[in-house]
C-alpha cells in the first residue's frame, strides 16, 4: 500500500522520504547520490560501516595486500632491479598499508560524504515491512518506521556462502572478511575453493610467508574463465611454494582448542590436513535472509530478479529496486555501481514524470552490459583480465566463433616489462558480426589492458575498425596487433 504524506502526518511514527536505500556500500551510495541529485529526499539505512564490503573487507584491503607482493615480484623479474632486492616483504608494513586502505575500519569520511551529498543516514538493521515501508531497529534498540513515496532500493549485497559441514561453525573458519582483515600472518593456511577469492588470497598470504594449501573440488583454478588462465595461475602459485590439490572435497572441520589452536580439515579420501587457519572461498549468497521479503510475498534468502532498470519484476506497483550483487546479474563492484547509476536515474526520472526513451545513446536507463561485457580482473600472480564470453560460453550460446591465441612473452613490450615474461592472450571473435565477443589476458601488468577490450566488446567494434587502432610500441598493448594479425591470417 502506498501511504501518502497526509496519512504519514496523521501517524507521527511514520517517517516519509521519497527514496529509501537499504545498504550503504558503493552500490547504495551511488543510488542515493543520484536520487538526491534529482531533488528526491533520500535516506540510506546501514547496520555496519558506511562504505560496505568493498571498502573494508573486499576490493580495497585485498588489493592492498596483493600489491606489495606484486611490486616485489615485478622488481625481481627485471635484471638490474632484482640485484637490489635483498629482503622479503615486511609483513607488518604490508598489514599497516592494508589497514590504511581500509580506513582502519572507520567510516567517518564516508559519513561526511553522505552529509555533503544531502543524504540522510539511519544506522540500524532495516527490514521491509510491507509495500514501501522499512522498519529499522537501531543499535540502542529503538525502532523507526520509514515510508517511501517513490522507491525502496535494496542494495544489501552478498555474503560468503559456507557449506553445511560437520564442525564448521565451532571451528570459526575464515571467510573473505577474515582473510582480508587478519592482523597476523598464519603459519599454515588451508584454502577451500579455487575461484577468484581463493586464487587471490593464496597469492597474498603466500607472498607474506604462509604455507598455503588449496583444496579444490574441481579440476583446476578459476573454472569460469578460459582454462589457460587457471593453469598459468596454478603454475605460478606452485612455483611460489603453494600446494594445490584438485579433485578433493572437504567432509568436516575441527578446531583443536576452543580458545584457538590448529584446525583439522577432513578430506573425502580420509586424510586430515592440519592448518592454523582455514579459509572457505566457496561462493556467495544474497544478503536477503533477514530483510523482511516475506512481508511483500517474496522468499527470504533469495536473489531478487530484476529488469534492465533494476526494478524487481515480481513485486507490483513499480516501487522496489534491487541493485548490485543482490540481483545476481554480475557479482563485481564496478558492475553494481554501473547498475546503481542507472537505477538512480530511472527512479529520478519516474518520480518527476519523465518518460524513459526507447532509444538510449548513453544507456542512461538500462543496464545492458551485465551479461556480455562484464570486465573482471583477478589480482593473482600472474594477473588475469577478462571481459565478455569465454570460447566455451560463446559456443553454448550458439555463436559461430573463431579463437585467436597469442603468446604474450613474444610481444616486445612484455619482454621489456619482465625478463622471461610468461603470459597468454585470447580473442573470441563472433564471425557473423565481425566483432570481439570476449577477450582474456594472463600475465604481469595485464589489468591495464582490460578497458580497451571492454570498449571493443561493449561497443561492438568491428575488427576491421580495430585494425586502425594502432597500439604504441613497445608496450604490452601491442598484443592487440598480434591478435588481429592472427585473425587476419587465419591462425
Amino acid at each position: 500500500m502506498n501511504r501518502t504524506s497526509d496519512q504519514a502526518a496523521q501517524n507521527p511514527s511514520e517517517e516519509p522520504y521519497d527514496v529509501i536505500v537499504l545498504g550503504a556500500g558503493p552500490v547504495g551510495e551511488n543510488v542515493a547520490e543520484r536520487t538526491a541529485a534529482a531533488g528526491l529526499s533520500t535516506v540510506i539505512v546501514e547496520d555496519e560501516l558506511v562504505g560496505g564490503e568493498c571498502s573494508y573487507w573486499a576490493c580495497m584491503p585485498s588489493k592492498a595486500l596483493l600489491r606489495s607482493g606484486a611490486a616485489l615480484s615485478d622488481a625481481r623479474a627485471v635484471g638490474g632491479a632484482k640485484e637490489a632486492v635483498t629482503a622479503a616483504l615486511d609483513d607488518a608494513a604490508v598489514l599497516r598499508r592494508r589497514d590504511g586502505f581500509a580506513s582502519h575500519w572507520r567510516d567517518d569520511s564516508q559519513v561526511s560524504w553522505l552529509d555533503s551529498a544531502g543524504i540522510e543516514l539511519v544506522r540500524g538493521r532495516g527490514r521491509l515491512d510491507g509495500a514501501r515501508r522499512v522498519a529499522v531497529e537501531a543499535p540502542d534498540g529503538r525502532h523507526r518506521l520509514l515510508v517511501a513515496r517513490q522507491a525502496v532500493a535494496v542494495c544489501t549485497g552478498s555474503r560468503a556462502a559456507l557449506p553445511p559441514l560437520p564442525g564448521l561453525d565451532a571451528a570459526r573458519p575464515w571467510t573473505s572478511r577474515e582473510a582480508t582483515s587478519a592482523k597476523e600472518v598464519p603459519v599454515r593456511l588451508a584454502i577451500v575453493g579455487g575461484g577468484v577469492v581463493g586464487a587471490e588470497m593464496a597469492t597474498a598470504w603466500r607472498s607474506l610467508g604462509s604455507a598455503v594449501t588449496m583444496l579444490v573440488r574441481g579440476d583446476g583454478l578459476l573454472p569460469r574463465m578460459e582454462p589457460f588462465a587457471g593453469e598459468l595461475v596454478s603454475e605460478a602459485l606452485t612455483e611460489a611454494g603453494a600446494e594445490i590439490r584438485t579433485g578433493v572435497s572437504v567432509t568436516g572441520v575441527r578446531r583443536e582448542a576452543a580458545a584457538g589452536g590448529p584446525v583439522s580439515v577432513l578430506l573425502d579420501d580420509g586424510e586430515q590436513l592440519v592448518a592454523d587457519e582455514v579459509l572457505f572461498a566457496t561462493g556467495r549468497a544474497p544478503h536477503t535472509d533477514d530483510l523482511g521479503l516475506e512481508s511483500i510475498g517474496l522468499t527470504p534468502g533469495s536473489w531478487l530478479e530484476v529488469d534492465e532498470s533494476c526494478l524487481v519484476t515480481a513485486v507490483p506497483g513499480g516501487w522496489l529496486y534491487a541493485v548490485g550483487d543482490v540481483n545476481h546479474r554480475a557479482l563485481v563492484t564496478h558492475q553494481g555501481k554501473y547498475q546503481a547509476r542507472i537505477a538512480g536515474a530511472v527512479i529520478g526520472a519516474r518520480a518527476h514524470g519523465v518518460p524513459l526513451p526507447e532509444e538510449e545513446p548513453w544507456g542512461a536507463y538500462q543496464a545492458t552490459a551485465d551479461s556480455a561485457a562484464v570486465p573482471q580482473v583477478v589480482f593473482s600472480e600472474p594477473e588475469v583480465a577478462s571481459v565478455g564470453l569465454t570460447a566455451a560460453e560463446a559456443e553454448r550460446r550458439g555463436l559461430r566463433v573463431r579463437v585467436v591465441d597469442q603468446d604474450l612473452g613474444s610481444v616486445a613490450g612484455a619482454a621489456l616489462y619482465a625478463d622471461g615474461y610468461r603470459g597468454r592472450a585470447r580473442l573470441v571473435v563472433d564471425l557473423d558480426r565481425g566483432t570481439v565477443a570476449g577477450a582474456t589476458f594472463v600475465g604481469r601488468g595485464v589489468a591495464e589492458l582490460l578497458h580497451s577490450a571492454t570498449v571493443a566488446v561493449a561497443g561492438e567494434v568491428l575488427l576491421a575498425r580495430l585494425w586502425h587502432a594502432v597500439p604504441s610500441f613497445p608496450t604490452i598493448s601491442e598484443v592487440w596487433l598480434r591478435l588481429l594479425e592472427g585473425y587476419r591470417d587465419g591462425k
